[in-house]
């Protein structure tokens, strides 16, 4: 997800380019962008380069007791987590502009515990009332829909309307998998210690919030077993993760009178009118054999099960919103899962409710302080300057036909992209917020999402939407929109920074633009058209090259051990591995175009080519509790941050030149082995 590339304009330095110094910040930090002092010089550059780079860095920044992970995207989060409380503490001292009014009263809803502790389960008591006079499956299933349209969250599927992959002009609804509360399906059905200690934690996770709710010890531990039970029966039928990274085996289109015979016990046109949702023919069903497994258990199972089940996922999305106890048993179970040893604080967690929930608004007084205008067209054109360079690169492949080669530059040619903030802001005007009713706040908030979510439905797509709000730190690529987007949130060191030398900023916002860039040409985004639509537009032989080539990065990542007997999963990982490898290739080549490049001239002892590589691999530095490592590599496709420093550089013969790694190095790699892609 990060990238850095070519900056063709002579005489001027990436750092020329941009300029994100905060107005608030009088002093501007002094920043030692390659620091020695955090490398480990006892390791050899070709033993353990991450090492090597990060070594004393590791050993001086253990995980906080609050964190599960702490590296250098953590710093950042921290600090734009600082930057919101300013903003939201400002915006609660009773501003007389509405918009800020609201998220400052959202704050402080949330940061008056005194409040939520005297109100302990009432603000869903109603909800579990509501759930015990069901009298039937029909019941049932109106109610489902009802919590949805009401921002109460998505029992048992997922439900959203968004793009039709094959025709990205139109909105369609979408079904999926869902129906669990553990991270993934494989904590419900593996026996290996870890998978068995979280499930029976998990467990008594359940029991223990039923029993918050004034219900007897003997009655949750039965509503627990019923939770299990579901919740079990839903992971076997769910793909894996492996498996719902190919869009056209997610991609089942469905009539919806056929959908109501594939699932005969739900009533599709019912279904979708409790949903809000008219004038629908059709939907894509990412999972059928799911939805199949879904009715059955609906008559297979009794009421009362269900009705549990419901309740179950009340409790479970409220938590964290209710009194000190709920919230303190939901943070036992995050522990088991995560390591976490203590709680966020609280101004934290508040803060990313409400960026979460009202996410432009808070956005744009992000923006409004923090960012530099001028900046956003000069990161437009570094990003061109980056395309252009991939560009060169298609054109140089050997092992690509020219007819497909037309087709990729095409869809290359074709990339939008959006940086720093949206051109065009969401009005939150019509959502009540109370500063006494964090949980009804967080409700009415997600109820507006809803609404304007189906509302979308049978009107032109608005592809000035954004998937991130301006303060993320982060970067995205919309296979459907053929978009590249950076929040203005990562446009800071170890990205990026003003005073920096051209390596370092290639090193780090260069790779994260040649990152995204190459997600348009992974296993998966290859898939897409220019357009947007999911269309092959590769020649058979051609497809089977690239083929061949990413089963050798997928056979690259197996290998590398995470944990005692854990390996990373090099096909869940394979689309963000082919794009670290592009885009630092991408980022490298640019980095050769630039002055400091051509004189060659050291800085601390360090060749421009060497600080280059030094730059990315300080990016990834993180530690990591082991509970949060396991998680990681059973549920994200980012492989750990040692692997994502490690394995593209080994395929590079620019970091064997720039280090003097020999075959004598345990990193070293034939030049015949050294996988070439993009």
């Amino acid at each position: 997800m990060k990238r850095l590339a070519t900056i063709a304009l002579a005489g001027l330095s990436a750092a020329a380019l941009l300029s994100f110094t905060p107005p608030d910040d009088k002093k501007p930090k002094k920043i030692k962008y390659i620091d020695p002092a955090n490398m480990d010089l006892s390791v050899k550059p070709g033993q353990n380069f991450y090492r090597y780079a990060n070594g004393a860095w590791l050993k001086k920044n253990p995980v906080p007791a609050s964190k599960t992970r702490w590296g250098s995207f953590d710093e950042l989060r921290e600090e734009s987590s600082r930057r919101l409380r300013t903003l939201l503490e400002d915006a609660a001292k009773r501003s007389s502009e509405p918009a800020m009014q609201k998220v400052g009263d959202f704050y402080a809803s949330g940061m008056d515990t005194a409040y939520i502790q005297q109100q302990r389960a009432n603000p869903i008591r109603a909800d579990l009332q509501r759930i015990d006079a069901l009298t039937s499956p029909a019941d049932f299933l109106n109610e489902l829909a009802w919590e949805r349209t009401q921002g109460m969250g998505g029992a048992l599927f997922g439900f959203s309307v968004s793009q039709d992959r094959k025709k990205v002009d139109q909105y369609i609804p979408n079904i999926s998998q869902g129906g669990i509360s553990l991270p993934d399906r494989d904590y419900y059905l593996k026996n290996d210690a870890r998978s068995t200690t979280v499930r029976n934690a998990f467990r008594q996770h359940v029991m223990r919030m039923f029993v918050l709710t004034g219900i007897g010890a003997r009655e949750a531990d039965r509503m627990a077993d019923a939770v299990l039970r579901i919740e079990t029966a839903l992971a076997k039928s769910q793909m894996a993760r492996v498996e719902m990274r190919d869009p056209y085996k997610t991609y089942n289109k469905y009539a919806v009178k056929d959908l109501t015979t594939l699932t005969p016990g739900i009533d599709w046109n019912q279904m979708l009118g409790k949903l809000k949702m008219t004038g629908v023919d059709s939907l894509i069903v990412s999972n059928p054999n799911f939805l199949r497994t879904v009715d059955i258990l609906l008559t297979a199972l009794p009421l009362e099960d269900w009705k549990t089940y419901l309740k179950w996922n009340v409790l479970n999305s409220t938590a964290t919103y209710l009194s000190k106890d709920f919230e303190q048993e939901s943070f036992s179970m995050r522990s088991v899962l995560t390591g976490q040893k203590e709680m966020t604080p609280r101004w934290q967690f508040i803060s990313g409710v409400v960026d979460s929930q009202l996410g432009d608004q808070l956005g744009q007084m992000y923006v409004s302080r923090y960012f530099k205008p001028e900046a956003k067209q000069r990161m437009l054109d570094l990003v061109n300057n980056l395309q252009e360079t991939f560009s060169n690169r298609i054109k140089g492949l050997t092992w690509m036909s020219e007819e497909t080669k037309v087709r990729a530059l095409e869809k290359l040619n074709a990339f939008t992209k959006k940086i720093a903030y949206p051109d065009k802001w969401k009005d939150y005007s019509s959502i009540t917020i109370s500063r006494t009713d964090l949980l009804g706040n967080v409700r009415r908030a997600a109820q507006w999402r809803y609404n304007e979510m189906i509302a979308r439905f049978g009107r032109p797509v608005d592809r000035t939407e954004w998937g991130m709000t301006p303060p993320t730190i982060n970067a995205y690529y919309s296979p459907v929109n053929n978009e590249i987007a950076f929040p203005a949130g990562i446009l800071q060191f170890p990205f990026f920074d003003f005073g920096a030398d051209d390596a370092v900023n290639y090193g780090g916002i260069g790779a994260v633009i040649g990152h995204e860039i190459t997600h348009g040409f992974d296993d998966s985004g290859r898939q897409y058209a220019a357009s947007g639509n999911l269309s092959d537009w590769w020649t058979k032989a051609d497809a089977d090259l690239f083929k061949q080539r990413a089963d050798q990065v997928v056979a690259q990542y197996n290998g590398f051990t995470v944990l005692d007997t854990l390996h990373v999963n090099g096909r869940l990982t394979l689309g963000e591995n082919l794009a670290d490898l592009g885009g630092l290739n991408i980022a490298y080549e640019a980095f050769t175009k630039t002055k400091q490049f051509r004189d060659g001239k050291k800085i601390n002892g360090f060749t421009p080519q060497q600080r280059f590589f030094l730059s990315w691999a300080q990016v990834w530095r993180s530690n990591s509790t082991d509970e949060a490592l396991a998680q990681q590599i059973l549920t994200d496709p980012h492989s750990p941050g040692e692997h994502r420093a490690n394995g593209p550089i080994v395929n590079m013969d620019a970091w064997y030149a720039a280090f003097n790694v020999q075959p004598s190095d345990p990193m070293y790699k034939a030049p015949d082995a050294r996988i070439r892609i993009w």
